[in-house]
């Protein structure tokens, strides 16, 4: 969903870090580049959400065969003016096709949305409670 607000993640519209830790190869988005304005969460996903989602469902995790949606990988998308910002994490720290999944993902929001894409990688620890539908891989939460 289109977060106008400064500091509210749009997922959930919980408050969102001050700004995004980074990564090599990834800008940091300078304060100044926020989001502004009065927190107003709506709940509905904005149609840029809904079309980046719907392009990232086309992301496959090539080992496991499941989307990047699928396996709860994309943890925050952020619309900015000049950029989208999508931070996601990987199944295992050391992936040897994040390279891959980083330009699939840039390729698929690119073209789902008009503007340039930057994927920050989180260090965050996946695991299967992360998925929309752990199910997915034989498990049972």
């Amino acid at each position: 969903m289109s977060d106008e607000r400064e500091g509210t993640n749009p997922q959930g519209g919980r408050a969102a870090p001050a700004a995004p830790a980074t990564t090599s190869g990834v800008n940091e988005v300078p304060p100044a580049q926020k989001p502004a304005g009065p927190p107003s969460f709506s709940g509905m996903p904005s149609q840029q959400e809904l079309a980046v989602r719907a392009a990232l469902e086309t992301v496959m995790d090539p080992e496991i065969q499941l989307s990047v949606i699928d396996l709860g990988l994309i943890r925050e998308l952020f619309f900015l003016p000049d950029r989208t910002l999508v931070r996601m994490m990987l199944t295992t720290p050391f992936c040897p096709y994040a390279p891959q999944m980083v330009a699939d993902v840039k390729q698929a929001v690119e073209g789902a949305v008009p503007k340039t894409c930057e994927v920050e990688m989180l260090p965050d620890p996946w695991s299967p409670e992360m998925m929309p539908d752990p199910g997915l891989l034989g498990f049972s939460f």
